[in-house]
């Protein structure tokens, strides 16, 4: 991802209700309502009827990001109509009151391997913990639910003292001290869990996107390593596609 001859690379397919407007509805809502895992359904032209997945929400130019097979990107135009079936915004664990999720189809909640441990607290499978000083662009920003902020990583160095340097497409990560409740914030104690939705960049402030699916301003999320704790592994799709 760092090695990419690209800035903020968006996976695959990239879609926007309406390109020229795209902080007005309908595309705040075709954002806002698009959520990690949901099925995508290409309804015109030559692919008609191939599905696919969406994989993140990129802030700012307002895209929703969707994963199709090749043999799919090989008949799709910029012309095509595509579904999003829009499920899992509002989605709530009811019994954990003190952690938010956001942009998360519980398909993808289901599978993601989260332990309840004793104490009240979730253990939450991650690729990398990242601390909350790297966080960077959308800081401030309350629109979580249909956005991303970055990692910043103009200090080389010091991304690879956090072994945050073989970050992937697709990766769960752990933030420390961030509370995303309402809006990007530092808060310590906070953890925000979030998934890597676009690659690296070179502009001041920037860096690797993160889409948050879940925080809690409390120590209520306690981040466990695992390499395995990304969305292409989970669902299948690309390159860990079948």
């Amino acid at each position: 991802m760092f090695d990419l001859a690209g800035d903020h690379i968006e996976p695959c397919v990239s879609l926007s209700s309406d390109p020229k407007e795209p902080n007005k509805d309908p595309n705040r809502a075709f954002n806002a309502f698009s959520c990690i895992g949901n099925e995508a359904v290409i309804i015109s032209g030559e692919a008609k009827g191939a599905r696919g997945v969406v994989t993140g929400h990129h802030g700012g130019v307002e895209h929703v990001i969707v994963d199709f097979d090749d043999a799919v990107l090989e008949k799709i135009t910029q012309d095509d109509k595509i579904l999003i079936r829009a499920y899992g915004q509002g989605l709530s664990l009811t019994d954990y009151p003190d952690i938010k999720l956001f942009s998360l189809d519980p398909g993808v909640l289901k599978g993601m391997g989260i332990i309840a441990s004793n104490d009240g607290k979730l253990e939450v499978p991650v690729a990398a913990v990242v601390p909350g000083m790297f966080m960077g662009s959308g800081l401030g920003h309350n629109d979580v639910y249909k956005g991303d902020y970055d990692i910043q990583t103009s200090d080389r160095e010091a991304i690879k003292r956090n072994h945050l340097d073989k970050l992937r497409l697709g990766d769960f990560v752990a933030i420390q001290d961030h509370d995303s409740s309402y809006g990007w914030t530092y808060k310590e104690g906070a953890v925000t869990i979030g998934v890597i939705i676009h690659t690296d960049s070179h502009l001041a402030g920037h860096g690797p996107g993160v889409q948050t699916v879940m925080t809690s301003s409390k120590s209520l999320i306690v981040p466990r390593i695992n390499p395995d704790a990304n969305i292409g592994i989970y669902l299948k799709i690309g390159r860990w596609r079948g």
